[in-house]
């Protein structure tokens, strides 16, 4: 995986494939804009918020930053899972991939939460489909718990 700006900064140059879940849109060794590149904003806020005291303010430069920080942490992790999926020539990238891939990184701190969150994922999306299955949203809800758990843990001590 390979991002590069181009000389305007609006577009990157995005040298692997990703397929956007929710929009179905398909990257593949072209530009794209940066609103297409980054999370939205207001969710990045969002999610800042949930960690700070609710007197708390965050200023744009700041959700600005943690936009292109997360956006990136994803392209990485994305990119790497990518990598493994071509070479084992499979054109589909999975929950198991994601988390070998932050493991490959040298994320092992967040390699057990995501398991336990996918793991949690998938029990709820069989319960889901069965008659009188369990709130999907219950589920995920407590995975996130672990997840944002670990990641409170790491900002308490060295993240790197």
């Amino acid at each position: 995986m390979d991002i590069g700006s181009s000389p305007d900064s609006e577009t990157h140059q995005i040298n692997y494939r990703v397929t956007g879940a929710s929009s179905g849109t398909v990257f593949s060794e072209g530009s794209v804009k940066e609103q297409d590149r980054l999370l939205p904003i207001a969710i990045v806020g969002r999610i800042m918020k949930q960690i700070l005291p609710p007197n708390a303010k965050i200023s744009k430069e700041a959700k600005e930053t943690m936009q292109e920080c997360v956006s990136e942490f994803i392209s990485f992790v994305t990119g790497e899972a990518s990598d493994k999926c071509h070479k084992e020539k499979r054109k589909t990238l999975n929950g198991d991939d994601i988390c070998w891939a932050l493991g490959s990184l040298g994320f092992d701190d967040y390699c057990e939460p995501m398991k336990r969150f996918l793991q949690k994922y998938r029990e709820s999306e069989g319960d889901r489909a069965a008659p009188g299955g369990h709130n999907k949203a219950t589920a995920s809800s407590d995975a996130r718990d672990d997840i944002g758990n670990q990641a409170q843990m790491q900002s308490h001590g060295s993240f790197f």
